[in-house]
């Protein structure tokens, strides 16, 4: 079901610019983009203070170099000389690239120097905090890991449900269900999942998002048939339904007492299996599982309460209700 876990390692400061310069403001220097195949080696910018006062060791030269109002004020204060050759030095440790937050620009020389080793210079109005924070949170989404299913992804009442199963037993028809309920649409077929932090995160291909296939029918737009809040681009992954075969009925649990998680990314995620029978609602038993997975979290386990019952009933002490 499942495709190779995909670790990123780097990034090039092309790609970085093309998919976060919205969000984080920013403005090329210059219209060279030479640097733009230079790599992102680590998931962190890193404030460049230290080595513009000459120490180099432990220096982060893997990571985005923001210079802020610090190393724009200890610049200024430099003589040009001196100024010109601690940059050289650390164009010299082959940087990724350099961010200007606070919209600050760099002397003259400086760019000179910055051009001479195709070295790339952003500019960005955000306070340095706020730059650093988003950046950082951008990044190690770029470079977390991620796995492709196959399955259904639905977002229901606020729960994310990874529908998988066989081939031809009901992913999508369940998911339609789903829909039709109120729910909305993250993926078919493909779902990417991926680790951002503590949790995990599907998506879909920017290409397929909205689409879905009806056996019989063909590809429908979900939007078109159920209306924009239909279809979200991205969903946490909350629980696990595999639809089962007819067959084995008799091989699922029937209580809901001692679930076992679904392992995905090392992450366990809770899982109900779901036998698939002529005439049975599907979509309605993946709802109520999501309904329950949610009075779970809020600590009241409708199985557990009937066992309990059962219990004392077995002890002798009914409880009174």
């Amino acid at each position: 079901m499942a495709s190779r876990v995909k670790k990123v390692t780097s990034i090039s400061v092309g790609h970085f610019y093309e998919r976060h310069r919205e969000a984080l403001k920013l403005r090329l220097v210059g219209d060279s983009e030479e640097g733009f195949e230079r790599t992102i080696r680590e998931p962190a910018p890193n404030r460049p203070g230290l080595a513009l006062s000459g120490f180099f060791t432990y220096f982060a030269n893997k990571r985005i170099q923001v210079i802020g109002n610090s190393e724009a004020s200890y610049l200024k204060k430099l003589s040009p000389e001196l100024r010109s050759e601690r940059f050289r030095q650390l164009c010299e440790k082959g940087v990724p690239c350099i961010v200007c937050s606070r919209d600050h620009e760099l002397p003259g020389e400086l760019l000179e120097i910055a051009s001479d080793y195709k070295l790339t210079i952003f500019r960005s109005p955000m306070v340095t905090m706020q730059f650093l924070n988003l950046a950082s949170i951008l990044l190690e989404q770029e470079f977390s890991e991620s796995i492709s299913l196959h399955g259904c992804m639905v977002d229901y009442r606020g729960v994310g449900i990874l529908i998988i199963g066989s081939s031809g037993s009901g992913k999508s028809e369940t998911a339609i269900g789903l829909l039709e309920r109120g729910g909305a649409l993250v993926a078919d077929d493909v779902v990417r999942v991926q680790r951002h932090g503590d949790e995990l995160i599907a998506s879909c291909p920017d290409l397929a998002r909205g689409y879905i296939e009806m056996r019989g029918i063909g590809i429908i737009n979900a939007a078109n048939l159920y209306g924009l809040s239909a279809i979200r681009p991205e969903k946490r992954l909350d629980l696990v339904v595999t639809l089962k075969s007819e067959r084995d009925l008799n091989n699922v649990d029937r209580l809901g007492l001692h679930r076992e998680g679904y392992a995905i990314l090392d992450h366990s995620i809770p899982h109900v299996e779901i036998p698939v029978a002529a005439g049975r609602d599907t979509a309605r038993l993946v709802a109520v599982a999501a309904l329950d997975l949610q009075f779970r979290r809020l600590g009241y386990d409708m199985a557990d309460e009937f066992n309990q019952k059962l219990l004392a009933k077995m002890k002798g002490n009914d409880p009174v209700i």
